[in-house]
């Protein structure tokens, strides 16, 4: 069931929606009622953006580099661990915990690369997507790529189910892909003996290891990290030390499985790829389509193809509503921002299909690929900004007690992080010492520079600040000043009240509030519009049956309240009704609004429009919503 939401709560729609606490059911129910945040962030692991250097790794070197896919999957484990242990110790998100501690420059700086990190990461998942639909239903990319729009009715449908019904169609959709793969590996029948031996650290090359990179670089993603810390907020626990203790460790086995499953898929796409392709010495597949249209040749059967696109949709499906949620909790963490769902989603989604839409347009279906790569690389940007804070909040011991992370794995932490710093900043200078070779474009070589600059300021700041000692803000303080006594209250006297009539039995029940809220001074204005086709198209002018009839009902209306003592004018409205409601009110100068509510909600909201939003937004009058 979804929530109220209160300020200061991570994701407080669903904030401990999930009670873990309850006595009437079993034992191992309420352990499970502590599963499934894992596995929303798991499938950020396994997203499109996964898939070409999983296929390019397979498809040079066998299965040789079947060791890093384990070495960057323990890594994960390590880091998301800390995520959900300051999530469930602290009660912050990450965007949250930030604020309290930085800056205000530096948390607009922190909280613009989460979105760009996130908008990248969509945008891997839309082009995912967009294969996925064309290698199985042979539509246009462009068209594949419009089609994912609408997935933002389905995460619309998903957050009002609430938070268990959207893991469980995550953990279906997780289910579908690792079946998938796990026929796919089936038909290939791999020797496990030589897959086995990949679990032997090895570089073939200095090309495998900037493929090695890149299988690292794409594993631990970073708005996961925000994510974690939120999700692990929706369950409901006692938060003692028993229970926070309990909390850490049914949380890091929920981590465990969960994160294992995508190592399961990542190792699969490999070993798929080594069986098929580098056995048969097709050592130069790389592209996801090219793997694909290969994969029927060298199995003999349509099965494979088809089971490959379908994983494909469904790991971009899973990892796009991930996304969503992961925006939700950075700019409520860092803004304090809270729009409605499907609009955030709308908006994610437009900034990663309009360049994906504009590279289609212009270079054709040739150069998505390159966009892929680009995901990742803005992906390992905005890694360390996550890492390095919450290494340092979960090593706080003021902040987190007893449950401060121990010195060796602070240590531990601290060296993956180093390594994955290390091996992003690498990729990414290499990617950017390419292009200031090339001849030319002095501005745009200048930029990189300077932003280059700008980036390794803002990372030494993030490590440096937190050290400083600096006290951290009450997370109270920053949505609401300082309660202070009730002064003398003033009880506002309305002298002219608008009603907007519907002419119908639940006019009666809205005059009754107008009337509650008048004094002896007061006047009304009934308002009513005209919403007939000639009303539309001539408004004042219009002489219909309509506009007549409403004419003698609204006049009536006016009668009655004279009749029973009460100063009253009729106004009729005609075509928009928000617009017409809007004008009259201001017009007649009246002090209050009182209008009807039906309680339409989601797409009853979009077909019968919704005028109480758009007149509240326009009027400087209160306005007295009564649900008829």
């Amino acid at each position: 069931m979804a929530r109220k939401h209160h300020p200061g709560l991570s994701l407080s729609e669903v904030h401990e929606s999930v009670d873990t606490t309850s006595t009437r059911r079993p034992n191992w129910r309420g352990v499970l009622s502590f599963f499934g945040p894992a596995y929303l962030v798991s499938v950020g692991y396994m997203d499109p953006g996964n898939w070409a250097t999983d296929i390019a790794g397979g498809s040079k070197f066998g299965y040789k580099l079947i060791w890093v896919l384990l070495m960057s999957n323990l890594m994960a484990l390590l880091l998301q661990n800390l995520s959900s242990r300051l999530g469930i110790v602290r009660g912050r998100d990450l965007a949250q915990a930030n604020r309290e501690t930085y800056p205000r420059y530096i948390n607009y700086a922190l909280y613009g690369l989460a979105e760009i990190a996130i908008a990248a990461c969509d945008l891997a998942e839309v082009l995912g997507m967009a294969i996925g639909i064309q290698l199985l239903t042979g539509l246009p990319l462009i068209w594949g790529v419009s089609i994912t729009v609408l997935d933002t009715f389905l995460f619309l449908l998903l957050q009002r189910l609430g938070m268990r019904k959207m893991e469980a169609f995550i953990i279906a959709l997780v289910a579908i892909i690792g079946l998938s793969f796990l026929i796919e590996i089936v038909l290939a029948g791999p020797n496990l003996r030589e897959v086995a031996s990949g679990f032997v650290p090895a570089i073939p090359g200095k090309e495998a290891l900037y493929i090695a990179i890149g299988i690292i670089g794409a594993t631990v993603m970073p708005h996961n990290l925000y994510l974690h810390s939120a999700l692990v907020q929706t369950r409901k626990f006692t938060r003692d030390y028993k229970g926070i203790k309990r909390a850490l460790k049914l949380n890091f086995i929920d981590s465990t499985i969960a994160l294992n499953l995508a190592f399961f898929v990542n190792a699969a796409i490999l070993v798929l790829a080594a069986t098929v392709f580098f056995k048969s010495g097709r050592t130069d597949v790389a592209e996801i389509k090219t793997a694909h249209e290969l994969l029927d040749n060298f199995l003999g059967t349509k099965l494979a193809p088809t089971l490959f696109a379908i994983a494909l949709i469904a790991a971009g499906q899973s990892s796009t509503i991930t996304g969503t949620l992961a925006g939700q909790v950075v700019m409520e963490g860092y803004l304090h921002l809270r729009i409605n769902p499907w609009i955030r989603r709308l908006m994610t989604r437009l900034i990663a299909i309009i360049p994906t839409l504009i590279v289609i347009l212009v270079n054709g279906e040739k150069n998505i690929d390159s966009l892929l790569i680009l995901s990742q690389v803005i992906l390992s940007l905005q890694l360390g900004f996550a890492v390095i804070p919450l290494i340092l909040f979960v090593s706080d011991k003021k902040s987190m007690g007893v449950f401060v992370i121990k010195p060796l794995i602070k240590a531990v932490a601290w060296l993956v992080t180093s390594v994955l710093v290390y091996l992003n900043m690498q990729m990414v200078t290499e990617q950017a010492g390419s292009y200031l070779a090339t001849p030319g474009h002095l501005i745009w070589k200048t930029v990189i520079i300077l932003g280059g600059l700008l980036f390794v300021a803002l990372l030494i700041i993030s490590v440096v600040y937190p050290l400083m000692g600096r006290r951290r803000r009450n997370m109270a303080d920053q949505f609401h000043p300082e309660a202070s006594g009730l002064k003398e209250i003033a009880v506002p006297l309305y002298n002219k009240i608008a009603v907007a009539l519907e002419f119908s039995e639940k006019d009666e029940k809205l005059l009754s509030y107008a009337i509650g809220q008048a004094n002896k001074n007061s006047s009304f204005v009934l308002i009513h519009i005209v919403e007939s086709v000639p009303a539309r198209l001539l408004e004042k002018e219009s002489d219909d049956l309509e506009t007549r009839t409403d004419q003698e009902h609204i006049d009536f209306y006016t009668q009655r309240l004279k009749q029973m003592g009460h100063e009253a004018i009729g106004v009729l409205g005609f075509n928009r009704r928000s617009r017409e409601i809007v004008r009259i009110s201001k017009e007649t100068q009246a002090d209050m609004l009182v209008i009807g509510a039906h309680g339409h909600s989601g797409i009853k909201d979009w077909f019968y429009g919704q005028t109480i939003n758009s007149v509240r937004h326009e009027l400087s009058i209160p306005v007295l919503v009564v649900h008829v």
